[in-house]
């Protein structure tokens, strides 16, 4: 009982969560026996001796770099000449954008801290609400960390040895869809929300125009996403090299990277990247912990004790992701569950992949739920909005993207279908 309370506890006072969780596993320890504490050091190097972990300081500064040279500028341009004459084409626009940021950065927050810079005003000023623009931004964020390169994709696959490349390819069909989905929240509302239409109508000249001013951003993603999954790198390589297409087109193509946006780049970078590790490196002994307690067999006997029925347990497993998702970090939560819920949800016939795909989503959708969504707070901090407001008009878009979930869970074929396709 030691280390729940002191977990909740520390939590609730507002520890950082990579702190809270080592303090936790650290008491954990002491509890099994003192002589287990010279462990702990150890335990926290071996969490994050894995090479695949490279490619996500790696990711973070591409994104990072293609963010403060202004080039992703190009990609909000052309998602509006694709959809920006449509009834609520600013929100449809900031959609489409997501996807395109998606294959750039990864991250949600990332997402979430540019749109809400550009974006929100500029729907604000095209007469939206801001919550309601801030709800758009939030809900299209979690595109990011579903469509590779994703970083929860890469600690997945990291800790569970699955395929990271077969994640990846699994992550873009559920990222579409829910830009669908919102797409389609938004047009069923637009009218009653009496949202402002876009002037004119599509143009195929506006598309092509934007097209070129943002392709050498789009063609990043393709490039990351071609040599994953077409096997000519690992994800390390491909994030090492999109590194260097984003310094040489920022820095000598376009000329709008400075020493001091340099700097600035990899000070943020250091401590993304950091707070990450640090939430890996603790949640690996906190785990160390639960394993030796027999945690992981304690949770998987509750579910079987409630249903041996399959589609049940994976009802109760998405149920369970997304209520801890509510309080909870999401990398710790995936850190922490991830080898808890692998083997049960094997138990069950689901494939590596397919498991892997079900709980990032959950836990992506946890960005923007209150009262810890991570997108929710980055909005308000960015936008002046309070997170309240944004979170009222969240809720459509919640329970659009809860059925896309639900569909990657139920429907395995569909979830598959690309990593198949491409032999993975």
């Amino acid at each position: 009982m030691l280390v729940p309370v002191a977990f909740f506890g520390l939590l609730a006072l507002g520890l950082p969560v990579g702190i809270t969780i080592g303090v936790a596993g650290l008491i954990g320890m002491f509890d099994i026996g003192p002589r287990f504490l010279a462990m702990a050091p150890d335990r926290m190097f071996a969490g994050l001796d894995l090479f695949p972990f490279l490619a996500m300081p790696f990711f973070i500064l591409a994104g990072e770099i293609m963010n403060r040279s202004g080039i992703t500028h190009g990609l909000v341009r052309l998602a509006d000449a694709l959809v920006g004459w449509m009834r609520g084409g600013m929100a449809h626009s900031n959609m489409v954008a997501s996807v395109m940021f998606a294959g750039i950065t990864g991250s949600a927050t990332a997402d979430a801290a540019a749109f809400g810079n550009t974006l929100v005003p500029a729907m604000v000023k095209g007469g939206y609400s801001r919550p309601y623009a801030c709800a758009v931004t939030a809900a299209g964020s979690i595109i990011g960390p579903t469509i590779p390169p994703s970083t929860l994709a890469i600690i997945y696959g990291s800790i569970m040895g699955v395929s990271i490349a077969g994640l990846f390819a699994a992550g873009i069909l559920p990222g579409l869809l829910i830009c669908v989905v919102c797409m389609g929240v938004i047009a069923l509302t637009a009218r009653r929300k009496n949202l402002p239409k876009g002037e004119g109508g599509p143009s195929f000249k506006a598309v092509i125009s934007a097209f070129r001013e943002g392709f050498l951003a789009a063609l990043l993603p393709v490039f990351i996403l071609g040599s994953i999954l077409g096997g000519f790198a690992t994800p390390t390589e491909a994030a090492a090299v999109a590194v260097a297409y984003a310094l040489f087109v920022g820095g000598v193509i376009y000329r709008s990277l400075s020493w001091a946006d340099l700097y600035q780049i990899g000070v943020r970078t250091a401590r993304i990247t950091g707070v990450i590790f640090l939430i890996i490196a603790s949640a690996t002994i906190l785990g160390w912990w639960m394993t030796y307690n027999r945690v992981p067999q304690a949770i998987a006997e509750t579910l079987l004790a409630v249903s041996e029925n399959r589609y049940v347990v994976i009802g109760l497993i998405v149920a369970l992701l997304l209520m801890i998702g509510l309080v909870m970090d999401i990398n710790a939560t995936l850190i922490i569950l991830a080898p808890v819920l692998a083997p049960l949800m094997a138990k069950l016939g689901m494939e590596p992949v397919h498991a892997g795909i079900m709980i990032i989503l959950a836990l992506n959708i946890s960005l923007m739920t209150p009262p810890v969504g991570a997108c929710l707070f980055v909005l308000a901090s960015v936008t002046g909005e309070k997170v309240e407001a944004i979170a009222r008009e969240l809720w459509p878009f919640i329970l659009a993207e809860v059925i896309v979930l639900l569909g990657v869970a139920y429907w395995e074929k569909m979830t598959l279908f690309v990593p198949h396709l491409l032999g993975l």
